[in-house]
């Protein structure tokens, strides 16, 4: 899992699955086993999931990169205090999922809470299981 800074400004960690190094064949296969996760958690909450490549190829205008097969986004939210209403603007979390035929690339900006950091970056680090 490699972490860079995205149009200069967003903390991104990402990881490149190729599809050999996991069980995982599908997005569907991976949001599910994220959701799991997310259930299962004791603070998080699962809001849904948000299917970017079906939203984005039925724009009039909508461009997506022909090596993406499929991209879904599974959102949900860590927040454990609500000290101000300024925190809401770095709410809620998502984890974004695409299929490049060969591999998988799964996503996320870096939360401003460390307990979701860690947690976030588990669950992607737990799908590689060759």
């Amino acid at each position: 899992m490699k972490q860079t800074v995205l149009m200069e400004k967003y903390p991104v960690f990402e990881l490149e699955l190729l599809k050999s190094e996991t069980t995982f064949q599908s997005v569907d296969a991976i949001i599910a086993h994220l959701k799991e996760k997310i259930d299962a958690h004791p603070v998080a909450a699962f809001i849904g999931i948000f299917d970017h490549y079906a939203h984005t190829k039925g724009l009039p205008e909508g461009q997506v990169a022909e090596n993406i097969k499929d991209a879904k986004l599974i959102v949900f939210c860590f927040g454990t205090a609500l000290p101000n209403p300024h925190v809401m603007a770095v709410r809620p979390r998502s984890i974004g999922v695409a299929d490049l035929g060969d591999k998988f690339v799964i996503n996320f900006m870096e939360p401003p809470m460390p307990v979701a950091t860690q947690a976030m970056e588990a669950w992607v680090k737990g799908l590689r299981t060759a």
